[in-house]
């Protein structure tokens, strides 16, 4: 919580809006965030890229994990970050929806 401004604003990717699930302010985003171990208690975040271009930032990743109920997820996401004075003043999640195929799908290369 330490890297985000006090007037910090977090965008969850699942929620009833436009734009996900919005928490602002300190307390709010620490509530936000506990909700992402709290459903995914096992959350990891690997093959993740960052830039920082001026007071934006990207970064990309891949969340792996298995939800409280036994689902097992694998999907890439990115977040886009807005800084003021070195913080994080705007944090908003993206990720891809994943969904069942009839027909398989190779695993790509590399």
């Amino acid at each position: 919580m330490t890297f985000f401004a006090p007037c910090a604003v977090l965008e969850m990717p699942r929620g009833p809006h436009p734009w996900g699930m919005r928490a602002q302010g300190l307390d709010e985003v620490r509530a936000l965030l506990a909700t992402r171990f709290e459903g995914i208690p096992n959350v990891r975040y690997s093959d993740d890229k960052h830039f920082v271009c001026g007071d934006r930032g990207v970064s990309e990743w891949l969340l792996t994990g298995t939800t409280r109920d036994g689902k097992a997820i694998r999907t890439r996401g990115c977040d886009l970050f807005e800084f003021q004075e070195g913080k994080i003043a705007r944090k908003d999640s993206f990720w891809k929806i994943v969904e069942p195929r009839s027909d398989p799908l190779p695993e790509p290369a590399g």
